[in-house]
């Protein structure tokens, strides 16, 4: 991979002055404690409103940690649209961190945190290195994100450009701040009709990318798909993996409540996120991602907010909970998930010691694909489907070096069987059968 520019080693441009206790800290206590941590994904535009919000999940009868999700001007780094937005009052959904800049920042999280109530940024960003600064600037060290994960899903940003910002993004992140965090977002490609293995693939490399860039906390991703066993069987793969090859940093897992089509009831949306938290208590995850009920009418409220985090920690207080760090055992792969994230991952690797550059020429031989994924850089030619027991598998694989399991009767897909797996959990929970899923 000539064509891509040296990465010359990012210098600090001052003292990192942390505005809130290292987020690592927080999931360790609570890991220690036994008790899973929720957190919402939640944004608002101007500083009060962002206290307001942060404040009241730092209240809720539930192991929390702070959430500051940012729009989506800074998202694509137009900073000038949302200080417009800003100056008109307009609505923005999200909050815009480099419009508003490190000091009020600063204030929005002056005292907020005490000694255990840890904040991250969100931000949906392929090209995020004005985001880096500022969130450093402003005292605060914990993120998300990928190369991979905010490019190929939400922009149009060429696969090796994203590469290159995000090894400058992560080495300034670990030159500043000896505590910072980053979460890669791999597990969540697309949020839904990606089997397991590919998630588990794209979730460790990652945070090997985070790891050989000089970051030594991380953590890995995994979005709630269609069926309990098979995603039990994911979060027992991506532990496995990640303790196989993540060797210099401390590593959690954080899990997404299902982020595709939500239930359009309230019983629905209440029954498949208490059917997230049993799958985090049960695979003893160190965090859970959560969405509300409100999800499929409009964008939720703060109250919306703290009532599901509320509820998912009921939940999985309730649920049979497994220890932190729960695993299966090694012969026990009956989904395959394992053995399929390995040989990815084993392939990714053997193409260039340098992960960046080894996941740019993954992409341009076809060896990761993300199925329905219309990036430039993505071969666009796996497809996944959801069987008759309601598990993920693949209907193609491209030039990927896995196995297809198409359906026996070797049908095509079709386009309204797509759009009818796109509504599939949605209309399981949305009837009685949600209560048997477990």
């Amino acid at each position: 991979m000539s064509g891509l520019p040296s990465r010359p080693r990012p210098v600090g441009d001052a003292p990192f002055r942390p505005a809130a206790p290292p987020f690592g800290a927080a999931v360790a206590a609570a890991r220690e404690a036994g008790e899973l941590i929720v957190q919402p994904r939640m944004g608002f535009a101007t500083g009060p409103a962002m206290r307001h919000g942060l404040e009241a999940v730092r209240d809720t009868a539930a192991r929390t940690v702070g959430t500051i999700t940012l729009d989506s001007y800074t998202r694509v780094g137009d900073h000038d649209s949302a200080r417009t937005a800003l100056r008109n009052g307009d609505s923005l959904n999200g909050y815009p961190l480099v419009a508003h800049g490190p000091d009020a920042t600063r204030r929005l999280t002056g005292g907020l945190g005490g000694r255990d109530f840890a904040v991250q940024v969100r931000h949906g960003s392929s090209l995020p290195l004005d985001i880096f600064r500022v969130l450093l600037d402003a005292g605060l060290d914990a993120t998300e994100g990928g190369p991979v994960s905010y490019c190929l899903p939400y922009s149009r940003t060429p696969l090796s450009r994203s590469v290159d910002a995000w090894a400058r993004c992560c080495e300034l992140l670990a030159e500043r701040s000896p505590t910072a965090h980053m979460e890669s977002f791999g597990g969540c490609l697309l949020g839904q009709l990606c089997p397991p293995g590919l998630l588990v693939a794209m979730s460790v490399l990652e945070a090997m990318f985070f790891e050989q860039h000089g970051l030594r906390d991380v953590s890995l991703s995994y979005a709630q798909q269609t069926d309990f066993g098979q995603d039990v069987a994911a979060v027992a793969a991506l532990r496995r993996l990640a303790g196989e090859t993540l060797t210099r940093s401390t590593w959690h897992i954080v899990l997404y409540t299902y982020m595709g089509v939500f239930p359009r009831t309230e019983g629905g949306a209440l029954a498949l996120l208490r059917h997230s938290a049993t799958l985090a208590a049960r695979t003893g995850v160190e965090r859970l991602i959560v969405k509300t009920p409100a999800e499929a009418h409009r964008i939720p409220t703060v109250t919306d907010n703290v009532l599901a985090l509320e509820e998912a920690s009921r939940a999985a207080a309730e649920a049979v909970r497994g220890p932190a760090g729960t695993t299966t055992d090694p012969a026990d792969d009956a989904h395959g998930v394992y053995e399929e994230a390995r040989t990815l991952v084993e392939a990714v690797l053997d193409l260039h010691p340098d992960v960046g550059r080894a996941l740019v020429e993954a992409f341009a031989r076809g060896h990761l694909d993300v199925p329905y994924c219309l990036h430039a850089d993505n071969a666009q030619r796996s497809r996944g489907y959801i069987d008759g027991d309601g598990r993920l598998r693949w209907l193609s694989v491209g030039s990927m070096p896995i196995r297809a399991t198409p359906p026996s009767s070797g049908a095509r897909l079709r386009a309204d069987d797509f759009l009818g797996m796109l509504s599939h959990v949605q209309s399981a929970f949305d009837c009685s059968a949600a209560l048997d899923w477990t």
